[in-house]
């Protein structure tokens, strides 16, 4: 039996994603096992994900993967680089393949640009194009271009973290393959695709009625699926009619209080600080009076939105660059069908893991239980109740069928 990793966020879980896992079958042959290595409560954009973590791996298990990890969080909340390499790591030890969209689904040639970028001929053609005052992707762009080297190829954002998830592949010197498939839809759209919708066009239909929810109390607040059931499997329906939603907005007061109480020395501490951004990003929290100002007032040409919006969430979960770099001990298991459970008892011989809800004696699990109890501040209809790291559960679907 052959085993595929994909590391994902599903945030939410759509068409799409369930379209993928079928791919892989059609690809890998129908008996291939689907491992999962999803974003927890967190998202790799700098924001809360909509749904808790333990109802969007219940709804991958439904449509069709067979295990549901989950990616750390200082893994999820790391620059591209870092999140394919976390997701990498774990992966590889028992994974011969790792599937991931591409808008150029050609792992020649997205392997082509990994090496490139892992060559010693790379950085300072980097650092002059930095130094000229570029953005890093526009840095990165036209190094790539003075070698020869298609850098249209690092203009999307699904092929620019293809090429990073085959540049971990490379330093990891793992056996696991890449297996690119094609990215249909914008990853942007705003008007969810019949087919092939975005996360980000589906994430808004939900949002939409937030004023509808947020009048409803705080124990019944569905989220309308009849506006968007189209484009969610018909599997996961019953795991989000009813799922309490929760969006950066909903805690911006929360996390504006965070930021106007640092000391200068927890902003230098911070991740992504560096050349003087963690000053320029104090300066502005403490001049500002919207998350919005901050951003605005932080971000240029060198340092995107993305970057900002990580820092500024890095900061509301006491989250510093020490420990971003630090490796995480372990990783969750949050759900498997019987499938699934054959592929974690292999897994396990490589990868440290332990249940969802499990403590740990280890500095990690007071990071988890704060950022678990800081997501409920993020919840729409108003805050939910600390502590719901602990009573988390692994949700098993026994006699899993693949879809």
């Amino acid at each position: 039996m052959l085993v595929c990793g994909i590391i994902c966020e599903y945030n939410p879980l759509h068409l799409g994603h369930a379209k993928q896992i079928r791919i892989v079958r059609k690809l890998l042959g129908a008996d291939t096992a689907v491992v999962c290595l999803m974003s927890g409560n967190y998202v790799q954009r700098g924001a809360p994900a909509i749904v808790d973590k333990q109802l969007r791996a219940k709804a991958a298990v439904l449509s069709g993967a067979d295990l549901v990890l989950e990616l750390p969080v200082t893994c999820a909340l790391s620059s591209a680089e870092g999140f394919a390499a976390g997701g990498v790591e774990i992966l590889s030890s028992f994974c011969d393949y790792l599937c991931f969209g591409a808008e150029t689904a050609d792992a020649d040639a997205l392997m082509g640009i990994a090496k490139a970028l892992l060559s010693d001929a790379f950085p300072p053609l980097l650092r002059a194009q930095l130094d000229r005052g570029l953005s890093f992707p526009a840095a990165r762009a036209a190094a790539l271009g003075e070698m020869g080297l298609d850098s249209s190829l690092v203009d999307t954002p699904n092929n620019i973290l293809a090429v990073e998830y085959c540049k971990a592949i490379l330093s990891k010197n793992t056996s696991m393959k890449p297996l690119p498939i094609p990215r249909q839809g914008s990853y942007h759209d705003e008007t969810p695709d019949p087919e092939n919708p975005s996360a980000t066009a589906v994430r808004q239909l939900m949002l939409k009625n937030t004023d509808v929810i947020a009048s409803r109390s705080a124990d019944r607040c569905g989220n309308l699926l009849t506006e968007y059931p189209a484009y969610i499997p018909k599997e996961s329906h019953a795991v989000f009619s009813n799922a309490p939603l929760h969006s950066l907005a909903a805690g911006e007061q929360a996390i504006l209080y965070r930021l106007r109480t640092m000391t200068d020395a927890e902003f230098e501490a911070l991740p992504y600080g560096s050349e003087g951004l963690w000053r320029k990003f104090m300066h502005a929290s403490r001049s500002c009076a919207t998350l919005e100002q901050i951003i605005a007032s932080t971000k240029s040409k060198r340092y995107t939105r993305t970057r900002i919006d990580r820092m500024i969430l890095c900061a509301f979960l006491g989250i510093t660059r020490e420990m971003l770099a630090q490796k995480p001990p372990y990783t969750r298991v949050l759900a498997f069908n019987d499938v699934g459970r054959s592929v974690l008892k292999q897994a396990k011989q490589h990868t440290a893991c332990i249940n969802a809800g499990e403590a740990a004696d280890h500095p990690y699990w007071e990071l988890e239980q704060r950022c678990g109890d800081l997501y409920g501040l993020f919840c729409v209809t108003g805050p939910e109740a600390p502590g719901a790291e602990a009573k988390y559960r692994v949700f098993y679907r026994p006699n899993g069928v693949h879809l």
